[in-house]
């Protein structure tokens, strides 16, 4: 535990949202390198980081992802989690391909299948196996990126075949449509299926996301927020930027006596290799 502190991530564009859902969602190089800096002077630690193509669609592209990440790295010092999500429709090779290539500090690693409204995500434990496995022979570290409750569960069987080394952290994600809805006691299920001296951040999803936020504070979770998750600040008005979002979670920390951890806070505290 980070005494004190909360880890802040911000995810900034996923790869569903639409500019027609925000004008604001940054999409280009140059709008992902401002959002990054804003939300790192918001107080994110962590910018978590889909790319898209000239277009907008999203694409799992390595030499995508270095443009963006060496972008990012000339204007800020925030800690760069890669997706291997990806996109509905992505195959597995094309997901884990930028975590070889490029050895990303860290990177989410889904640990299951899941659904995705009407469409689903398919992560079974050999796909699984090999991510772990790939993750840990480039020095990445993981986010274990949990949908519903087994799939924390599905986490321990990597853990105890070596796949996995700690410090452990999950992201525990809330209200994706025909998955996990989000509810405190939902929360406190995933919280206790985890091994003992994991972390935990927590992404709520739409109208979840600041419910979910006030949840991760009183559990002793970190937080997530972003355009990926919600493109709304309030019910009816649009967020203006990720960094807006940033700033509520940032104060709503401070207003219970914590402060929003650093990077190198990130980095020494989940032994990244920086």
């Amino acid at each position: 535990m980070l005494d004190g502190k909360i880890v802040i991530t911000c995810a900034c564009t996923g790869a569903e949202t639409t500019k027609e859902q925000n004008p604001a969602l940054p999409i280009t190089v140059e709008e992902v390198v401002r959002t990054a800096v804003e939300a790192r002077e918001a107080g994110a630690a962590i910018l978590h980081l889909h790319v898209r193509k000239a277009d907008g669609s999203p694409t799992q592209d390595p030499g995508r992802f270095k443009e963006v990440i060496e972008a990012v790295r000339r204007k800020t010092d925030i800690v760069i989690e890669i997706t291997t999500g990806g996109a509905v429709g992505d195959t597995a090779e094309e997901r884990l391909r930028p975590v070889a290539l490029l050895e990303p500090e860290m990177a989410s690693l889904d640990c299951g299948t899941v659904n995705f409204g009407n469409d689903y995500i398919v992560n079974t434990l050999p796909v699984m196996r090999d991510f772990a496995r790939t993750f840990r022979e480039h020095g990445v570290r993981p986010t274990l990126e949990c949908f519903d409750l087994g799939h924390v569960y599905a986490s321990h069987i990597l853990i105890k075949e070596g796949l996995l080394e700690g410090p452990y952290h999950y992201g525990f994600v809330f209200n994706v449509p025909a998955a996990l809805p989000w509810s405190p006691d939902n929360l406190e299920a995933m919280r206790r299926a985890m091994p003992g001296g994991a972390d935990f951040t927590v992404m709520g999803i739409g109208r979840s996301s600041l419910p979910a936020q006030y949840g991760a504070i009183a559990a002793g979770g970190w937080i997530r927020v972003g355009f990926e998750d919600n493109v709304f600040y309030a019910k009816g008005r649009l967020a203006k930027s990720n960094a807006e979002l940033v700033e509520r979670a940032a104060r709503i920390a401070r207003e219970a006596g914590l402060e929003p951890a650093t990077p190198d806070d990130v980095r020494n505290y989940l032994k990244l290799r920086g």
